[in-house]
C-alpha cells in the first residue's frame, strides 16, 4: 500500500531525515519497509526521525525498545 506524500505526516519526516543525508526522497512508505535497509536511516538519523516524531506527535516510539520497520513506527504512533 503506497502512502501520498502530501498526507502522510511520517512520510514527510522520513523525507526530511533522508534530505539532511543528502539521500533523495522517497515516494512512499510501505508498512513492511526497513528503516535500516529500505530508507538508508543509520544509528544518528534514528535518534533525528525520534526527535522529530517525539515534536510532532508527543510520542517517542523508541522508549519500549527498538522499532524496525515503518508499521512499528505507525504502531507505536497509535497509527497501525
Amino acid at each position: 500500500m503506497k502512502t501520498s506524500i502530501q498526507a502522510d505526516p511520517l512520510l514527510e519526516i522520513v523525507n526530511t531525515v533522508r534530505q539532511n543525508k543528502q539521500l533523495p526522497p522517497v515516494d512512499a512508505i510501505r508498512a513492511g519497509d526497513h528503516l535500516r535497509r529500505d530508507l538508508g536511516f543509520d544509528s544518528l538519523d534514528l535518534a533525528e526521525l525520534t526527535v522529530r516524531l517525539e515534536e510532532r506527535f508527543a510520542v517517542d516510539v523508541f522508549a519500549d525498545g527498538l522499532v524496525h520497520t515503518v508499521a512499528e513506527v505507525r504502531g507505536r504512533l497509535g497509527q497501525a
